[in-house]
């Protein structure tokens, strides 16, 4: 029996995920909180099946180096260029201004300054799986928001390194650090340049060579080596196992076999993913967090509001717009995984009191489990942000956002210049037809800019940019932001300020679609559900269904999906435009056509 005790472990593992995921899904709640619960149910605290810890955390291990390596395959190293001044400049300024923080903290829960500084780096470290994970059910990962938490937490995993050489030695006195920091630095450059050197070479290789087999089996396998290799020999040095996968990922990004080995990752990535959370969730111990409750809930909302603030401030410095910064404070406040190892080492080494680590551990499961909250609260905290000396002006006026002049008018405003965004600036360039285009992303609208088209600088969910792009006197306004907070905003706010403007706002996800038609939109197309229209279409027409009944179903199929809407126009929520029952009789017939 012991010989199958991981698989044991594993299918009780994935069934518990499963049962608190659907229920979290059918409560409205996020499923990582399912998970979660999961965990403390087959954890050791907890009557019950129990899990190996040991198995679990080895599994979701896995987990987390998939997730990095289809992440670094999805972004191009242009993309991280980007990213520089973000990662290397606001990541070492977040992690310092919240080691500050725990330097404040530290009276209160007895500790010395030098402890205070080891306790703000646990803090410091957010949860790149927990970020991560969110930000792509939000279908956020590729907003500007998304990439600069992106590039936070690309530098606090390079900061882990030297965090586990530094920060004892700075609690313990010890003289040898400035020897310690230039090994851990010696590390990290030696690591990143023959990541560099071998996977410019030996990874073209290999994936073409797996291709060419024309086997699937191998250039799964060779997927596989490149993700757990590469992240195994970056742990064998001191490195994360989440950093070496990321590493890997990014070399496979500049192949032609990028398509395909995301694919691959995908199923592998989602599932250990789950064993993760269920992995946290089984170091819950109810009865340690019961025991003070009060200094628990007191440290975790400090922690949290502490590092929105931090982190805000800290994007703002380096250029992030207002509300992409304000977002990407939310979404980076929680306390990571990471903490667990680095509060392990300072109480094994003696440096820190040992209650400091069920405190730093409870601490991080409330703030992992407040941060989809927090995301979806963000038009609350904005306003109470606004609020906030220097910080709250940033966020609620963004900064030169350019001016389009009063004669302008009867002219489209595009808001979001991404992929959909740029099919329609090409086609209305085509007509000769004016356009406004609102974007919070620096690089594209400096591009923009060069190009000669007219660009508002800002969040278009912004009253004041709005009125920049003169919304008054525009004949359309398109909302084609991929985040549903700002599309409501823009939406809505556009409605008051011009109630016979046509708005179209694309849906990210198929919730958004209610919540869209209720700010305000004249039409709303969800990309995902119009692509199976178009496979619909084109099936009735092999199977000789003529045009016109082809086009009634799909019709009502869209009056179905999107609440009502086979003809053009803004409606109130709720109203319906075409009643089912003048379809029925021909939608009938048409189920009876037979092929041809």
């Amino acid at each position: 029996m012991a010989d199958i005790r991981l698989i044991v472990d594993l299918v009780l593992a994935v069934g518990v995920a499963f049962i608190g995921g659907a229920i979290a899904q059918r409560l409205g709640q996020p499923v990582i909180l399912g998970y979660l619960l999961a965990g403390l149910a087959i954890g050791p605290f907890t009557p019950g099946p129990t899990a190996d810890a040991h198995s679990i955390e080895i599994l979701a291990e896995m987990g987390v180096a998939f997730l990095m390596f289809a992440l670094g395959a999805e972004v191009s190293i242009e993309e991280l260029r980007r990213l520089g001044r973000v990662s290397f400049l606001g990541g070492p300024l977040q992690i310092l201004g919240t080691m500050v923080l725990g330097v404040a903290l530290g009276p209160m829960l007895g500790l010395t300054f030098t402890q205070g500084v080891y306790l703000g780096g646990l803090l410091a470290l957010s949860s790149t799986v927990v970020v991560l994970k969110v930000l792509m059910g939000r279908g956020e990962l590729q907003t500007l928001h998304g990439r600069a938490s992106l590039g936070i937490l690309i530098a606090q995993d390079l900061a882990v390194v030297p965090m586990v050489i530094i920060l004892p030695a700075i609690a313990s006195g010890s003289d040898q650090l400035p020897i310690a920091l230039a090994t851990a630095g010696a590390k990290v450059i030696a690591v990143l340049i023959a990541v560099y050197l071998i996977g410019a070479r030996i990874t073209p290789w290999l994936l073409e060579h797996a291709a060419l087999s024309r086997t699937r089996e191998l250039f799964l396998l060779s997927v596989v080596v490149l993700a757990l290799g590469t992240a195994v020999a970056t742990h064998a040095v001191g490195l994360s196992l989440a950093f070496g996968a990321f590493l890997a990922g990014l070399v496979v990004a500049e192949s032609e076999y990028r398509t395909q080995v995301i694919a691959e990752v995908l199923p592998f990535r989602d599932l250990f993913a789950a064993l993760f959370f269920v992995s946290i969730g089984m170091l819950i111990n109810p009865m340690a967090m019961a025991s003070d409750p009060g200094l628990i809930i007191l440290v975790t909302v400090a922690v949290v509001l502490g590092k929105i603030v931090i982190g805000t401030g800290v994007l703002l410095l380096v250029g992030v717009t207002g509300p992409a910064a304000l977002l990407t404070g939310l979404a980076i406040a929680q306390v990571g995984e990471f903490s667990f190892v680095l509060a392990r080492i300072g109480v094994s080494e003696g440096v820190i009191p040992a209650p400091l680590f069920d405190l730093t551990l409870a601490v991080a499961l409330l703030s992992i489990v407040l941060t989809p909250s927090l995301l979806r609260m963000a038009p609350a905290i904005q306003r109470v942000m606004e609020r906030v000396p220097l910080i709250g002006p940033r966020i609620r006026v963004p900064l030169e956002p350019g001016h389009v002049g009063e004669g302008a008018g009867d002219h489209v405003i595009i808001c979001g210049y991404g992929r959909v965004g740029k099919e329609l600036g090409d086609e209305l360039d085509l007509r000769g037809e004016p356009y406004v285009v609102i974007e919070y992303n620096p690089p594209i609208v400096q591009d923009l800019r060069r190009q000669g088209k007219t660009v508002v600088y800002g969040d278009a969910g912004n009253p004041v940019v709005l009125d920049h792009a003169n919304v008054a006197g525009a004949r359309l306004l398109a909302v084609l932001v991929p985040d549903i907070l700002t599309a409501e905003l823009a939406t809505r706010n556009a409605r008051r300020m011009n109630p016979e403007l046509d708005i179209i706002a694309r849906a990210t996800r198929a919730d958004d679609v209610r919540a869209l038609w209720r700010a305000g939109a004249s039409e709303v197309v969800q990309p995902e559900f119009e692509a199976g229209v178009e496979v619909i279409r084109h099936t009735l027409f092999r199977y000789g269904v003529d045009a016109g009944a082809v086009e009634l179903r799909l019709s009502t199929r869209r009056q179905a999906y999107y609440g009502g809407g086979l003809t053009l126009g803004w409606r109130l929520p709720g109203e319906s435009r075409v009643e089912e029952t003048v379809l029925a009789p021909v939608l009938t017939q048409v189920d009876k056509d037979p092929p041809n």
